[in-house]
């Protein structure tokens, strides 16, 4: 069977001078080769599509889609070739699989704890829960990835519990090694049967951006990657939202760890790639997140109340997703929360009344 050319027009830049081409490999492989001259680096990147139940090497996520990508030196091209056999034949030796778990739990620990000290992972503890109009998740830590982070582990935790969002995604020690040692069953072998399960070329995309022309580029794809194996594996749909009536309108509190404060509110919506080319969660982050006369953050930043605030979409895949506004506050602002929220909502109100306007559109486009 032949590659089949896709002659889809690919929409660029105009200062764009990089070469584009789509192709079908004989096994369903989607593949984007991007030729450009100017470049000493080869690239590429693969995304699968995973189950619920699937990992970080083969077994700890929850059902977001796994990507592979990195950048490879001209000198070193035939590491491609490693790259592809990881889809085509995974070795998960044992101890290959026990360094990944050792990995795995380093990562888990760096997340959660950042660079807390001992007597501070002491301190660190959830202390109230109560009722307003949304969910929000006050919290602070020493930066702004580990808070995003936790905040959103804890939103998990907070969600349907029989809904995969809800699912310990990020894996450790105890989820990965002890625990199944204790219930008899092999990580590895389990990594295997997850793999034979769900890899499969027709639920696979891969980018090549190298500075080879797009037919050396296609030629080298073609050999490197026919042998995935397809499968027919169908694309995984989840039933049900992460979020009822019943778990949403929660507020919870964290005692500080280090110096300051921030609010995040979070509403449940409609992935906004089933509605990308009207973009509502662009065009509501561009006008909620700004900080002209007028605004939100104006109006926040005149009470002495925040110090900054942004506003997007959060926490999304194909099926669910999130809009968050997060506020980094005064601390001022920490005793007048739920005034905040309430102005949140007020400024919210006065857009749905004002409706749509094709120049902000063009604006935030």
């Amino acid at each position: 069977m032949a590659v089949g050319k896709v002659d889809a027009e690919i929409l660029k830049a105009r200062s764009d001078k990089r070469e584009y081409r789509r192709i079908v490999l004989p096994n369903s492989l989607e593949v984007l080769l991007i030729s450009d001259s100017d470049t000493d680096k080869w690239m590429r990147k693969t995304r699968s599509v995973l189950t619920p139940t699937s990992a970080h090497y083969g077994g700890h996520c929850n059902g977001e889609p796994t990507n592979m990508d990195g950048a490879l030196t001209v000198k070193s091209l035939d590491s491609l070739s490693g790259f592809a056999q990881f889809f085509i034949k995974p070795l998960m030796s044992p101890d290959a699989t026990l360094r990944e778990i050792k990995a795995v739990d380093s990562g888990f620990e760096e997340v959660v704890w950042g660079r807390m000290g001992e007597n501070e992972k002491g301190l660190y503890r959830i202390f109230e829960a109560c009722f307003l109009p949304c969910k929000c998740l006050p919290w602070t830590m020493e930066d702004d990835v580990t808070w995003l982070t936790n905040a959103r582990k804890l939103q998990k935790h907070l969600c349907c519990n029989n809904h995969p969002y809800h699912k310990f995604s990020t894996g450790n020690w105890d989820t990965l090694e002890v625990i199944p040692r204790a219930k008899g069953i092999d990580t590895r072998l389990e990594l295997l049967k997850f793999y034979e399960a769900n890899y499969s070329a027709n639920q696979m995309h891969l980018v090549v951006y190298g500075k080879e022309s797009l037919d050396e580029l296609q030629r080298l794809v073609e050999h490197k990657f026919r042998d995935i194996r397809d499968t027919g594996r169908s694309r995984i749909h989840f039933t049900g939202q992460p979020c009822t009536s019943e778990h949403l309108q929660i507020l919870v509190k964290a005692v500080p760890i280090k110096q300051g404060h921030k609010l995040r509110i979070m509403w449940p919506i409609t992935p906004e790639i089933l509605h990308y080319k009207e973009g509502p969660c662009r065009y509501l982050g561009h006008l909620i997140g700004h900080e002209g006369e007028g605004s939100l953050f104006f109006a926040l930043k005149k009470l002495g109340w925040a110090m900054s605030l942004a506003a997007e979409e959060s926490n999304r895949s194909n099926e669910f997703s999130f809009f968050s506004v997060t506020i980094k506050l005064t601390d001022a602002g920490q005793e007048h929360i739920e005034d905040i929220i309430g102005l949140v909502f007020r400024y919210i109100l006065l857009l749905q009344q004002s409706g749509i306007h094709k120049w902000i559109f063009d604006e935030s486009a």
